[in-house]
């Protein structure tokens, strides 16, 4: 009943301001499956993106974007639950509300516009991995596609001198990062010390928001970009928090004898400094990008209280977040070659989920990809990110992350990709983490 409501609306504004407005989207399904475990269901994922955009005038332009989304499985635990009307947990549904904000060109002076509402505003020209771009909260719900974010609720001023244009960014309300769901959430957990021998047994954590005011909850970026020998420069500045909550405290109990203990974690998010600069051209054929960040971090302290043998419960302080700064960068370059190969290769130091400088690992990625028949096939023979932990002992510390691919695109808009996710390593890092969960995709999009 919501889900027919909510179409009716959007609908009837359709039609309403039909002369005004341009509609588009996309339609998506998407399924996953272990290669191991008897062939486990792991993602059902099937969704509608609308996109609203209009230019009723010279000075304002308006666009939006909704996802009407059914995505998981049944879950469904007495016969009540099947009576719901709502019939959301027999088919899981929701709506998001992605971005929706107002242009207002020439505001004050012809060389001002500003943009105000909930916004994606992307920094940095890496691919997709971009350790300048932290003024929207990471989306990492699908570990397999990083460099998705939310929309921040924002206001944007954009004021354009001769060859330079300077940005502004204010956004009064924080938002935390979403992590990836069951299994998948161990990439992104940090290790615990344990007293000699012992073992965690039931862990519950609890999170600590900013206080909801704005002198906790506001963050705010100054961008600088011009374009210099053909090659776009920028340098920029974040204030504000990080989206990855941090361990502020850790509480284990004892529960028997052989040395098992339960954990009740608290954590927050720290606040950061980020000073930023990356830049993007070519060299002859082939495309180069480089991009950095440095982080100013203040500092954290972890309180650790575990039992002692002599005297009781203990409680020990760590340093969970130093205020030495840190740096993370990423370069790289792509080249198609005059036989139709296309290769995208990225070094990057230091991940989304990485703080600290003795905490940044190093990472490869690596993408072949060709068409074929008339650009209907694609193939992704190589498609991978390598990481290593410990150059001193590569073998025993690395994680490897990747598989084939292939598309296909029967009719225009229409791509249908199947491939597979190969997941291992060893020692304590991203992928090793996660090594036992490889699987099959099977995508279809259409956009209109």
């Amino acid at each position: 009943m919501r889900l027919t409501l909510i179409l009716g609306i959007i609908l009837l504004f359709s039609f309403q301001v039909y002369a005004q407005i341009s509609l588009n989207g996309y339609l998506r399904t998407y399924n996953r499956l272990r290669l191991e475990q008897d062939g486990k269901l792991t993602w059902n994922d099937n969704m509608l993106g609308l996109k609203f955009e209009g230019t009723p005038s010279d000075n304002i332009h308006y666009y939006s974007e909704v996802r009407l989304r059914s995505f998981g499985f049944p879950d469904v635990h007495s016969t009540s639950d099947l009576q719901r009307r709502e019939k959301d947990l027999v088919q899981s549904w929701g709506l998001e509300f992605r971005e929706a904000y107002i242009d207002v060109y020439g505001f004050v002076t012809e060389d001002l516009d500003l943009r105000i509402g909930r916004q994606r505003i992307v920094w940095g020209t890496a691919d997709k991995l971009n350790p300048t771009d932290n003024l929207n909260p990471d989306d990492l719900e699908d570990i397999f596609d990083f460099g998705r974010h939310l929309g921040s609720n924002a206001i944007m001023a954009s004021y354009y001198w001769n060859d330079f244009t300077f940005y502004g960014v204010y956004i009064p309300v924080f938002t935390p990062a979403v992590f990836p769901f069951g299994e998948w959430a161990d990439a992104f957990a940090p290790p615990v010390d344990l007293p000699p021998g012992a073992q965690i047994g039931a862990f519950e954590d609890k999170i600590i928001l900013p206080e909801n005011k704005l002198s906790e909850t506001s963050s705010y970026g100054f961008k600088t970009a011009t374009n210099l020998f053909n090659y776009d420069l920028s340098l920029s500045y974040y204030y504000g928090r990080d989206d990855i909550p941090l361990f502020s405290s850790i509480n284990l109990t004892p529960v028997d004898t052989l040395g098992t203990l339960d954990a009740q974690a608290e954590l927050l998010y720290p606040r950061i400094q980020v000073v930023g600069a990356d830049l993007a051209g070519s060299i002859g054929d082939v495309g180069v990008w480089a991009e950095g960040a440095l982080f100013l971090p203040d500092k954290y302290y972890n309180n650790i209280t575990f039992p002692h043998p002599q005297y009781g419960l203990v409680t020990q302080k760590e340093i969970a977040l130093d205020d030495d700064p840190y740096l993370k960068f990423v370069v790289g370059g792509d080249y198609t070659f005059k036989n139709g190969w296309y290769v995208n290769g990225q070094y990057m130091h230091g991940f989304i989920h990485e703080r600290g400088s003795e905490n940044l690992n190093d990472y490869f990625l690596l993408r072949f990809e060709k068409k074929f028949m008339n650009d209907e096939i694609k193939i992704v023979p190589l498609g991978f990110a390598l990481s290593f932990t410990e150059w001193d002992d590569i073998e025993n510390n690395y994680g490897f992350a990747g598989g084939p691919e292939i598309n296909y695109y029967p009719v225009d808009a229409l791509e249908i990709s199947v491939g597979a996710y190969i997941i291992d390593g060893k020692g304590q890092n991203l992928f090793s983490q996660v090594k036992d969960l490889d699987e099959f995709f099977f995508k279809v999009t259409y956009d209109f």
